[in-house]
């Protein structure tokens, strides 16, 4: 690399982990590195991103590079106005000065810092290296914890008038309204990581006050079960976690009809911390979107699998930072 050589500096933050990264303007990744939160809570998150940028910053004066933007992604909403940020998963973010942080941590007027949702930089990560490359109308449909959409219309992310677009777990896709949709959402209720746990253990809790059980197993058994252990039995052949997902692959068909209708993208890409092992359901989402979409565009659009898996968000921000650089 010669002396003049620029790059960015992209930082994606979750619930339990922090991760850093340097990336060429091609998009190349040059450096990586995870940090967990390790339960850290309000300022101290705030500091240990400051500190790794900090310490991304060195790396590259090491290695001849001059950054020209750094770009976060956080689990939650970023208010471009005021460069604050809310991340429910994060006790004391509630209103958090994250930008005003980062320019007093960076102290290089030459560098601009750019903040976004997880679910756009999703979007605009597999847009940029991932499953969506080269595309101008895609959205990224993320099942974690909870569900989201980072929607790329002609080219821009929509982050609507207040930068809440894409809140799909509040989707209406099932009547009568039930209290329990008030705190997540419908869709997140039904098909989110922690939905996929929750309608396991109603399921369980139900047929056992029928006094039935599985393969000599007493329901109550699966109320410890995570979202990843619901795939697992599914794989195995469990008679509940059979019935769990296939209420949650009618959901996300549902929803991918329903973005497909609204949006006309060329592809919905899925991806998240849970969804991996739904990649091979895909086939069966696509069969259920043509039930509920409109005819055309159905046709048109291409139902794939994250491509960059659990570092689409650390693209993403390397992406933002890009954009804001230029």
């Amino acid at each position: 690399m010669s002396a003049l050589s620029v790059a960015v500096i992209g930082l994606d933050l979750g619930g339990t982990k922090l991760a850093g990264a340097v990336f060429t303007r091609a998009g190349r990744l040059l450096c990586k590195n995870v940090v967990p939160l390790a339960g850290r809570k309000g300022r101290a998150v705030g500091e240990l991103i400051c500190h790794e940028v900090t310490r991304l910053l060195a790396a590259a004066r090491s290695g001849h590079l001059r950054i020209s933007a750094v770009g976060v992604s956080v689990p939650g909403i970023s208010h471009a106005k005021t460069g604050k940020v809310w991340a429910p998963n994060i006790p004391g973010w509630k209103d958090y000065p994250l930008r005003r942080e980062l320019m007093a941590a960076i102290k290089a007027k030459h560098i601009s810092i750019a903040i976004d949702s997880d679910r756009a930089c999703y979007i605009l990560g597999e847009t940029w290296r991932g499953a969506a490359e080269g595309c101008r109308n895609a959205i990224f449909l993320a099942v974690g914890t909870g569900i989201g959409a980072g929607v790329l219309i002609d080219g821009r992310i929509l982050r609507g008038a207040h930068d809440i677009a894409g809140a799909i777990g509040w989707l209406a896709l099932d009547r009568p309204f039930r209290r329990e949709y008030m705190s997540c959402g419908c869709l997140e209720h039904h098909a989110s990581g922690a939905g996929l746990a929750k309608v396991a253990r109603e399921l369980a809790a139900r047929k056992a006050g029928e006094g039935k059980c599985y393969r000599d197993k007493p329901l109550q058994g699966y109320n410890g079960w995570t979202a990843q252990e619901v795939f697992a039995a599914y794989e195995r052949g469990d008679v509940v976690a059979k019935e769990v997902i296939g209420q949650a692959v009618e959901f996300w068909g549902m929803a991918v009809a329903n973005l497909v209708s609204l949006f006309n993208p060329e592809k919905i890409i899925f991806g998240g911390g849970v969804f991996g092992p739904g990649a091979r359901l895909l086939g069966a989402i696509y069969a259920e979107a043509k039930k509920w979409a409109q005819p055309i565009s159905i046709k048109q659009v291409r139902v794939r699998a994250s491509k960059l898996g659990g570092d689409a968000g650390l693209y993403g921000a390397g992406c933002l930072a890009l954009q804001a650089a230029e």
